[in-house]
C-alpha cells in the first residue's frame, strides 16, 4: 500500500515536490539516476545514466537534474532515502566550504564538481531537504528507485 508524505510546511502549497534517486550495479559500475518532479497537478520524469560511476556519484546527479530544471528561482521540497546526500548538503557542505572543500582530515571532498554544483542550485533556490525511508511503500521513491535500477541496466 502506497503511503503518503506528510508535508509539514508553512504554505507548503507553494512547494514543487521532487524525489530523487540514484544507483550503480556494482560501485563503481554502471549507474543511473531518476527524479520525479511533481507540479501543477503533473508529474514530470527525469532520468539519465552513466557507464562507468557510483552510487553516490547518481545520488547528487538526480537532485542537480532536478533543480537544474528550473530556470528560474522555485520553492522545492526534495524527498531523498541518502543519507549521503541528505548529510552532505545540510550538515558537512558548510565545514566542507569552509575548510576549502577539504575533508576534517585535510582530503578533498569527493564528488567535489557535484556537491559545488548542488551548492550553487541549493542557494538559487529555496529548497527544504527531506529524508524518506528508502523501500517503505511511499509510491514516488519506490517509482524513482525503479526507474534508476531500469534505465542503468540499459547504460
Amino acid at each position: 500500500m502506497a503511503k503518503q508524505i506528510d508535508l509539514k510546511l508553512e504554505n507548503s502549497e507553494d512547494f514543487i515536490e521532487i524525489f530523487t534517486d540514484g544507483c550503480s550495479l556494482g560501485n563503481p559500475g554502471p549507474g543511473a539516476w531518476a527524479c520525479l518532479i511533481k507540479l501543477n497537478g503533473k508529474s514530470i520524469t527525469l532520468s539519465g545514466g552513466e557507464p562507468l560511476t557510483t552510487n553516490n556519484r547518481m545520488e547528487l546527479q538526480a537532485v542537480i537534474s532536478a533543480l537544474s530544471y528550473f530556470k528560474t528561482p522555485k520553492k522545492l521540497v526534495v524527498y531523498t532515502d541518502s543519507n549521503y546526500l541528505l548529510k552532505g548538503i545540510t550538515e558537512w557542505l558548510p565545514k566542507w566550504k569552509k575548510r576549502g572543500f577539504k575533508t576534517s582530515e585535510g582530503k578533498e571532498v569527493k564528488n567535489l564538481d557535484l556537491w559545488k554544483r548542488l551548492d550553487e542550485l541549493n542557494r538559487f533556490h529555496k529548497v527544504v531537504w527531506k529524508k524518506v525511508k528508502a523501500h517503505s511503500g511511499i509510491k514516488e521513491n519506490e517509482f524513482v528507485d525503479k526507474l534508476a535500477k531500469k534505465t542503468a541496466k540499459k547504460v
